[in-house]
């Protein structure tokens, strides 16, 4: 059915502006002032916003990981996207060394087809061999995966040496695909960590001392050079620390085609949460870690200068009860990760736009049109346009609400912004043209979400004219 948006303000990552919005077979197909149309359902946004459908870069639903899962599957944590503002994520599929790329990424498939809003993935690289090169080109064609992981941490795990990472960013200036980090140095980690296990230091908290700042901050310079030896292009993911700014901005200055991306939990939350009494610190154990409070501050002015550009979730949750707790006894049992798909953007507006640290416009373009550019979805997702898909969320820049385990959406067992009062949140959330959320109801079904094929990187403008 036809619908027409009146009434609202519009905001895309350049304009704001007063207008109704028409949407017929799932597009927006008119933009203007009085707009009418005899059979089409009227939607009255007075007094509130109408942005894009933020697009988080970065989840990990219905996840293995740790000899445990995410809480969280693909049913679960897009509907509670979904009540966040979010209308499309991009996963990560995980891949096994000396397996077809393609077996991970038809799991994948499997696990997603309960998505309620659109999808798209992200493909690990843990080796690359001649087979591997060979299945690249058919997996940006045939797949329009665009966007290759390598992990720089987790030894013995997901880590990648570097002449893994290296021959990925030569393959992805060939083929047109963006290469992505996680930024840790992996060998000095595991060294810290044992080093800490033996010595008896086994809370929480030693996760984040077994993974200082100065971790982050070598590898994402790593991967910084290598990129830019090899010419190609590299997003660095969950920057949490002045030292990874700091050589994201060095590069970007030298030339080096690198952009960088935080999350929520590092803008609002510090080390301090992993000291919390009775295993509570558990609940904030994900890698890279959280980090001195100070370090917020630089994270927000890297997002108003454009040295950050992306808001990712990170969303990986795992309940304290049952799963957390696998590493009472031993920091480095603990599953890392956390619950935040759901507040990723309430927590941008509330904390960035409400307290004067980004403006609105940075706001959509931190929260949805610029991985929308980056990642080859744009211009049908991540703005507001003649042509563009029907991907709206009628947002109240007024209504408060206290974030909390009691009225999350996520099927975990906590919150890590519990207790948190956040200013605007959604009220309505459309995908392309239909209601997922309406009137803060769930009106959506399983299985609606559809999978996005991805264009190659460069082939969207990554700059607004």
């Amino acid at each position: 059915m036809k619908k027409i948006i009146r009434n609202g303000t519009i905001v895309t990552a350049t304009d704001t502006y007063k207008a109704d919005i028409l949407i017929e077979e799932n597009k927006i197909t008119a933009i203007g002032l009085n707009l009418d149309c005899t059979d089409a359902e009227m939607i009255d946004a007075t007094d509130h916003y109408i942005f894009p459908g933020g697009v988080d870069p970065h989840t990990h639903l219905d996840m293995p990981f740790g000899g445990t899962v995410t809480k969280d599957d693909f049913e679960s944590g897009t509907i509670a996207a979904a009540f966040g503002g979010t209308t499309t994520i991009i996963d990560f599929c995980l891949t096994n060394k000396g397996e077809p790329l393609q077996k991970a990424i038809e799991t994948w498939h499997e696990k997603s087809k309960k998505a309620v809003i659109d999808y798209s993935f992200h493909l690990m690289i843990g080796e690359i061999n001649d087979e591997v090169l060979q299945e690249l080109p058919r997996v940006i064609e045939k797949e329009g995966i665009t966007s290759f992981k390598v992990f720089m941490a987790y030894k013995n795990v997901f880590q990648a040496d570097d002449a893994t990472l290296y021959r990925t960013l030569l393959a992805a200036k060939e083929y047109g695909a963006l290469v992505m980090v996680h930024a840790e140095n992996g060998d000095v980690v595991d060294y810290l960590i044992n080093q800490a296990l033996a010595e008896g230091k086994v809370e929480p908290i030693y996760h984040a001392l077994t993974r200082p700042p100065e971790v982050e901050g070598e590898a994402t310079g790593r991967a910084a050079t290598l990129t830019g030896l090899a010419n190609s292009q590299l997003y660095v993911v969950h920057v949490t620390c002045a030292e990874a700014v700091e050589k994201i901005t060095e590069a970007r200055n030298n030339g080096i085609d690198i952009w960088g991306e935080t999350c929520p939990q590092y803008l609002v939350l510090d080390q301090s949460m992993l000291e919390k009494p009775d295993f509570e610190g558990a609940k904030y154990v994900w890698s890279p870690p959280l980090r001195e409070k100070w370090n917020q501050d630089v994270l927000w002015n890297a997002l108003k200068n454009g040295n950050l550009q992306t808001l990712g979730s990170d969303q990986c949750s795992f309940d304290f009860n049952g799963q957390k707790d696998i590493g009472r006894d031993d920091f480095s049992k603990i599953p890392n990760g956390g619950p935040m798909i759901e507040d990723r953007v309430s927590i941008l507006f509330s904390e960035g736009v409400k307290k004067g640290r980004i403006s609105l416009n940075q706001f959509v373009d931190i929260s949805s049109t610029r991985s929308a550019k980056l990642f080859g979805l744009y211009p049908e997702k991540g703005t507001i346009a003649v042509g563009s898909d029907a991907d709206l969320v009628i947002f109240n820049p007024n209504s408060k609400r206290t974030i909390s385990s009691e009225t999350h959406h996520m099927a975990v067992d906590y919150n890590a912004f519990e207790g948190m009062e956040v200013t605007g949140e959604p009220v309505s959330v459309l995908v392309r043209g239909e209601f997922v959320i309406k009137e803060k109801q769930f009106v959506g079904n399983a299985g609606s979400g559809q999978y996005l094929k991805r264009k190659k990187y460069g082939e969207t403008s990554l700059i607004e004219d």
